[in-house]
């Protein structure tokens, strides 16, 4: 990350208020985007975000000690990290925090020894899909995907997200050796 202004480090306890209104308002840029309005109204529950700050899951992006970023990962299987959320506020938005953040997460799903990691995203918003492939994310096909994706694609169908607006992608890992 170019700009010094920022650090990218494991989410501190005292981080975790400050999530709700960066989701929030990452979420708004999608309001052209997403065809069901609850779901720009959504964060993730205070209950989600602290069991992956105690277990490692989940970093932010500081400026001046304050939360400005930040990407929380899951596992949706033994072995399988997904990449839930990723934000960051729009007014630090540009400048390399997304990158250092998803850099953070694969880093950490590398040293942690798995194999890949998997995200969902819109796929006709042009900083969503087109992002995450020069980073080295491929879409994984729908006959690809196990029950464990399949099952998050049809969560966010229920909740009123288009699944032919949706893809999932996923990220392999390089450096890492068979269990």
């Amino acid at each position: 990350m170019a700009d010094p202004a920022y650090r990218i480090v494991p989410a501190r306890r005292e981080d975790l208020a400050a999530l709700a209104g960066v989701e929030l308002a990452a979420a708004a840029l999608f309001s052209g985007f997403a065809p069901a309005q609850r779901v720009l109204g959504e964060h993730t529950p205070m209950g989600i975000l602290s069991e992956a700050q105690l277990e490692g899951r989940l970093w932010v992006a500081l400026a001046d000690d304050v939360p400005v970023g930040f990407a929380l990962v899951t596992m949706i299987a033994r072995g399988h990290p997904h990449l839930q959320e990723m934000d960051v506020l729009p007014g630090h938005g540009r400048r390399g925090l997304g990158t250092a953040l998803l850099r953070a997460v694969c880093a950490w799903a590398s040293e942690k020894g798995y194999r890949e990691i998997t995200l969902t995203t819109f796929r006709a918003v042009a900083w969503n899909m087109p992002f995450y492939g020069r980073l080295g994310f491929v879409e994984v096909p729908g006959e690809l995907q196990g029950p464990e994706l399949r099952e998050i694609v049809k969560d966010e169908t229920s909740r009123g997200l288009d699944p032919l607006e949706r893809v999932v992608m996923t990220y392999v890992m390089h450096d890492v050796a068979a269990p």
